[in-house]
């Protein structure tokens, strides 16, 4: 299974979710709205030690993502007239970490600062669009002059990130390309609060659609791209239409990953 080059923000969290009058409003059969709050993750690097990750999440009255827990770590939101503004960040003892709050230009986010008790710690994210208003660049700056910043950039196919270019950064930068394919169905973030998309970034959260194919390259130094793993998945969804189950396969025709969703009714 290949490793995704991330740039901080899955330390921050790993899956959110409230209400936005721009958002898909997912309903079940019955007419009520549907909201995540179990992510299971397998991991089958090792197939005869498999890893599982379980988030939980809560929300309150509005349908607002308030609460994310996971390996007794977690993460609180607060909001402003239906924005973030803040997370606050606590260990597995629940002592505050750091802090997370949000710059917005309008109606649109432009970055987000994590604000820690040791000031050489902090990093700043800043967010670019295009004309649609689809995340198009995300670049990570970990120094006050923002030299060798990492940066996340997006190419569409309509509502769906069909390419998502990484590069870490630093003085030993490593670049990745993911190509995508996709179903015609909700992704389980459907309901996901647009600002929270932003922030989190990543094909799974910016897209409208559960990706099928996940086809992952690396460059080289010459500047060529040489192949690395391509994950297919199988979904199995539930009487609404969003998954319940995600299962990956890698290049060698084994078990990589399998991801179970579960929700509740707003």
């Amino acid at each position: 299974m290949k490793i995704k080059l991330l740039l901080g923000l899955a330390v921050a969290v790993a899956f959110f979710n409230s209400c936005s009058s721009d958002n898909y409003d997912m309903i079940n059969p019955s007419g009520q709205k549907l909201l995540l709050s179990k992510v299971t993750t397998t991991y089958y690097d090792d197939p005869t030690k498999p890893e599982t990750a379980v988030e939980t999440l809560e929300y309150n009255s509005q349908g607002e993502l308030i609460r994310m827990q996971s390996k007794g770590r977690s993460s609180t939101f607060e909001y402003s007239n239906g924005k973030p503004v803040k997370i606050n960040y606590y260990n597995d003892k629940q002592v505050l970490q750091y802090y997370m709050d949000f710059t917005y230009q309008g109606d649109q986010l432009t970055g987000n600062k994590a604000v820690y008790p040791n000031p050489n710690n902090n990093r700043t994210y800043s967010y670019t669009y295009n004309s649609n208003g689809q995340l198009i660049t995300s670049t990570l700056c970990q120094s006050a002059d923002c030299s060798k910043p990492g940066t996340i950039s997006y190419t569409y196919n309509g509502n769906n990130v069909s390419v998502e270019t990484s590069s870490t950064g630093g003085n030993f930068s490593i670049t990745d390309k993911s190509e995508y394919t996709y179903d015609n169905k909700l992704t389980p973030y459907a309901n996901t609060n647009k600002y929270l998309k932003v922030m989190m970034g990543r094909a799974m959260k910016l897209s409208e659609n559960n990706y099928l194919t996940d086809k992952n390259s690396f460059q080289d130094n010459d500047g060529s791209w040489k192949p690395s793993e391509t994950t297919k998945y199988t979904l199995q969804y539930n009487n609404a239409g969003l998954p319940v189950q995600a299962t990956g396969i890698g290049s060698d025709g084994n078990l990589s990953v399998q991801y179970n969703y579960e929700y509740i009714i707003a």
